[in-house]
């Protein structure tokens, strides 16, 4: 006789947290850039081999014409933002926080990546 078949249960789904987090600062200083794109949809988040420490992130408006419709982005939405995070970038991203930072010398996005083993000294590269 054929073996039985065991009936398969869906497994419950967990819930997922955003590979990235925006304080209301960030958001802000976003809504204030993308004001000046009219067609602006969003920021696209990603990861670059560059700098003096392996990698940089890289940040670009989303339009309609950049926005394919078949995109594999994860899509984060924060205090009425949308960042979209390149998918190549998700394992060096998961668990960053991003922020607007201004003080007398700079007024920057910072980023607080848990995943990042070191950095250069100026700050705008990372290694993972």
């Amino acid at each position: 006789s054929p073996p039985s078949k065991k009936s398969k249960r869906p497994r419950p789904k967990l819930p997922t947290k955003a590979p990235i987090t925006l304080t209301p600062g960030a958001a802000s200083r976003l809504k204030d850039l993308m004001s000046s794109q009219s067609d602006a949809l969003g920021v696209r988040i990603g990861v670059k081999r560059r700098g003096c420490n392996g990698l940089s992130f890289t940040m670009n408006y989303v339009t309609p014409s950049t926005l394919p419709s078949s995109s594999l982005d994860e899509v984060v939405e924060e205090h009425g933002v949308k960042v979209y995070v390149d998918p190549g970038a998700i394992f060096n991203i998961v668990g960053t926080v991003m922020d607007w930072e201004e003080t007398e010398l700079s007024a920057e996005f910072t980023f607080n990546n848990p995943n990042a083993k070191g950095h250069c000294g100026c700050g705008e590269s990372f290694s993972v």
